[in-house]
């Protein structure tokens, strides 16, 4: 197994600074500014502007990393932790198929929506924007203005003329008003929800108790610019007339060789993917404004339990005694990296345990990596021989207790039959809390990780 780059040389640049070994590696490292990224979702990229989810990279950072595998054409890439579908639209963008698995349903739905062939009448979203806009303009006066059928959040997080348009909006696009464009509605305006804010919902936390001055005035304007947009970002796609593209996302559970049926065995010629990194946001979470304006959730429970359900556990909120026994039972077969695993689960058991109100990172350990061995397993079975898996993931510390995640990762990959051939430092990360007295001052960092089948 590869050592674990120095981190000595990046320790002294600050936050967020891009470091490779100098070993004449070739592997790129993602851009750090400019074009609308911030480490994430890039806000200006064709597609990835869609909905900025706070979570995996941007796009042309995915070319690159495909052009770096050197894939033959018309090759299959294959990605266990899809989000909303920037690899699948870096694959089509150089020619290749495309199968993804995402545990967001919203997010899985607008995954594959980028994917989807586009309406016949492209000229027909800006005609359905401005159609929209005028009849929204006209009944957003008759909204009733008390919001009682809201979500509290949602009531808090908007001025009321704002709210009243953004609802009529809404009850246009689910009547119908849309038409063919109606998904792509539905998508334009839950992009606009954060823009039109007059509180702090940046990615990824909500707090509506704080005001601030909405980035865009008029959420109906933002909403065309938002949907004409998308026709533009569509009417660029080359036409692959002459290719068989298959582009797919499920949405399932990675864990679950149930996700992977679409695709048969040994099929896929690469991957490029980001899984979920320990002790970070909960998605279902970080998306609960857009699930609760749209109705797909009214409370906590009913955000679990259709959103959270089928999502990897990689944070206290959602770790449970139950499933961490039932994971660490699971990792009883994998020898020392189990014992590894326990070890981490013990210390932070007593961590836990030496606070007035700890929280249950030891219960997330086990559940963590026994899932993310179970992903790999179905990754195993969907690549073909000698095929390069790229996956970037971060370490961590709670408690100061370090994990590096890569390591294990790759350590359980080996035991399932990847051989693991590099593990790097793409940036260091996490130092924007460096002044809190009560964190942990453990460095941390980004890492690229290239398992081959």
């Amino acid at each position: 197994m590869p050592t674990q780059p120095d981190l000595a040389l990046a320790a002294h640049l600050g936050d967020d600074v891009h470091f490779m070994p100098d070993d004449g590696s070739t592997w790129p490292t993602e851009p750090g500014s400019g074009r609308g990224r911030s480490h994430g979702t890039s806000s200006s990229e064709a597609f990835d502007r869609w909905f900025r989810y706070p979570a995996g990279f941007a796009s042309d950072y995915v070319s690159l990393l495909l052009k770096q595998l050197e894939l033959p054409k018309g090759s299959l890439v294959a990605d266990p932790f899809a989000g909303s579908g920037v690899t699948g639209t870096s694959a089509r963008t150089m020619g290749y198929s495309f199968f993804g698995i995402e545990a967001h349903p919203a997010i899985a739905e607008l995954a594959s929506l980028k994917l989807q062939d586009a309406p016949t009448d492209l000229t027909g979203g800006m005609k359905t924007a401005d159609r929209l806009v005028r009849l929204a303009r006209q009944y957003s006066d008759g909204v009733d203005r008390d919001f009682s059928a809201e979500t509290e959040l949602t009531r808090k997080s908007f001025a009321p003329d704002a709210l009243a348009r953004l609802i009529s909006l809404r009850d246009l696009i689910k009547s119908g008003e849309a038409g063919v464009w109606s998904i792509h509605a539905k998508w334009a305006l839950l992009s606009t929800l954060r823009d039109v804010a007059s509180v702090r919902v940046g990615w990824p936390y909500q707090n509506p108790t704080k005001t601030k001055k909405a980035k865009f005035a008029d959420p109906l304007l933002r909403f065309q610019q938002r949907l004409e947009a998308m026709a533009s970002d569509l009417r660029a796609v080359p036409s692959r007339e002459n290719e068989q593209l298959s582009l797919n996302v499920v949405h399932g559970d990675s864990t679950d060789s149930a996700s992977w049926n679409l695709l048969p065995q040994a099929s896929a010629h690469g991957c490029v993917s980001s899984p979920p990194y320990l002790n970070n946001f909960d998605y279902a979470d970080a998306t609960r404004l857009e699930m609760y304006f749209w109705g797909e959730a009214a409370n906590w429970s009913q955000l679990c339990s259709k959103i959270r359900s089928k999502m990897i556990t990689a944070t206290t909120q959602q770790s449970s005694v139950g499933s961490a026994a039932n994971a660490s039972k699971a990792l009883e077969g994998y020898g020392d990296i189990a014992k590894r695993i326990s070890d981490l689960t013990d210390d932070l058991r007593s961590e836990r345990l030496a606070r007035a109100r700890g929280k249950e990172y030891d219960r997330v350990i086990p559940d963590y990596f026994s899932s993310v061995a179970k992903v790999l397993a179905n990754l195993w079975w969907a690549m073909k021989p000698d095929a390069p898996i790229v996956w970037l993931v971060g370490d961590s510390a709670p408690y100061g207790v370090y994990v590096d995640t890569p390591a294990i990762i790759a350590e359980l990959a080996e035991s399932i039959g990847f051989k693991a051939e590099d593990d790097r430092v793409l940036r260091r990360r996490g130092q924007r809390w460096a002044k809190n007295a009560s964190r942990h001052q453990v460095e941390l960092s980004e890492r690229l990780l290239l398992l081959r089948r």
